[in-house]
């Protein structure tokens, strides 16, 4: 499947899932501040790509936000430590965390979770699946 495949049916399923036009759901939307996906809708949108890839995602495979709260290895002083960072760099492979490590503050993580992320994450699912 091609990455323009890929993104097409990503893109219906966010469609679907967030209630949205198809010309709001780009590569570079940010899935929080752009599309307006709330945490319940993480839940539903695993599960609606779970069904349309057929594949499964483990828990927090996708959007391990998680791994910062309550590690002070992870975070200090409300940005990520390098410790967190090549946590985030092994547990998001497909991430690209160039911008990120620029200024790695805590609250600026949900703004890694993008179309295009979600795409290049399908991208590694669905070569390993094979």
């Amino acid at each position: 499947m091609t990455h323009e495949e890929i993104f097409a049916k990503v893109r219906t399923t966010l469609v679907e899932a967030l209630s949205l036009d198809e010309d709001q759901v780009t590569p570079t939307a940010r899935l929080k501040a752009d599309l307006g996906a709330e945490s319940i809708d993480f839940l539903d949108i695993v599960f609606r790509l779970e069904k349309q890839f057929k594949i499964t995602i483990p828990r927090e495979e996708l959007f391990p936000e998680s791994i910062f709260q309550g590690d002070a290895r992870f975070v200090a002083e409300g940005k990520v430590t390098p410790v967190g960072l090549a946590e985030l760099e092994k547990q998001m492979p497909f991430a690209d965390l160039s911008e990120f490590k620029q200024n790695p503050r805590v609250e600026k993580v949900e703004d890694l979770f993008t179309v295009d992320l979600i795409v290049r994450y399908l991208e590694s699912k669905l070569a390993t699946a094979k």
